[in-house]
């Protein structure tokens, strides 16, 4: 006799069983319980609370998605975007671009309804040879993971969200001439080389586009925000 498994019948009568027998909370306090109407509230309060003036337009609907997620208006006065990040990345993933990160996390929050050609979203920091390579290079694990992008990363759209030495590194692999995005998302997060990696990048000499957050803001939250923006010209 057959295990049933998560497809079968009789695994699915017990969840309709289990979902007639679920009932929502009595109603106590008066809150907005549409999730649609929550976004449209909270991205016009961001527009009437937020300075965006500074950013190019096509950037303002990215900036208020990152604002959205960290919860602090203020957060656009560290945001800069280069005049064509918006279109550059956009354009990428309407062609099939690939998606590199250097946290699992920041790939977790990508959302991939958003994006316009079931675009592959990649972070290798668990790949095996990675530990080793740290070790050999005398670097941290979020750094040698970024050369394991080589083979896909000409043309990809790059988020870096947690680790300023994944940041630098590709800057690095780029110099000595290795294959160069069509845009990056520079946004580490910390107290050691954070605000350098995104000066560098802001200065890099490739013509690269780019976003970042100055100073030591950013993670994999604030990241995945923006690509989410970038993913769709749709702001819901």
């Amino acid at each position: 006799m057959s295990i049933p498994t998560r497809t079968t019948p009789v695994v699915q009568n017990r969840q309709h069983e289990q979902h007639e027998q679920l009932a929502p909370p009595t109603r106590r306090y008066d809150y907005e319980r549409d999730g649609q109407q929550i976004y449209r509230r909270s991205f016009a309060t961001i527009r009437a609370e937020a300075h965006l003036d500074h950013l190019p337009e096509s950037a303002q609907v990215v900036a208020v998605r990152m604002v959205h997620a960290s919860g602090d208006v203020d957060l656009t006065q560290q945001i800069a975007v280069h005049p064509l990040l918006v279109s550059t990345a956009r354009a990428a993933l309407e062609s099939g671009a690939a998606i590199f990160t250097d946290a699992g996390m920041l790939a977790s929050g990508v959302t991939r309804a958003r994006l316009p050609r079931d675009n592959d979203v990649v972070c290798t920091l668990r790949d095996g040879r990675v530990p080793h390579l740290a070790t050999e290079w005398g670097t941290t694990r979020s750094a040698a993971a970024v050369s394991l992008w080589d083979n896909r990363l000409d043309g990809a759209v790059v988020a870096i969200g947690n680790a300023p030495t994944a940041l630098f590194h590709l800057l690095e692999r780029i110099a000595d001439g290795g294959p160069r995005p069509a845009a990056i998302v520079g946004i580490p997060v910390g107290f050691i080389g954070s605000t350098e990696s995104k000066v560098a990048l802001t200065e890099n000499p490739f013509d690269i586009p780019w976003l970042v957050v100055h100073g030591r803001r950013g993670g994999s939250a604030l990241a995945a925000s923006a690509l989410n923006a970038l993913a769709r010209e749709d702001e819901l």
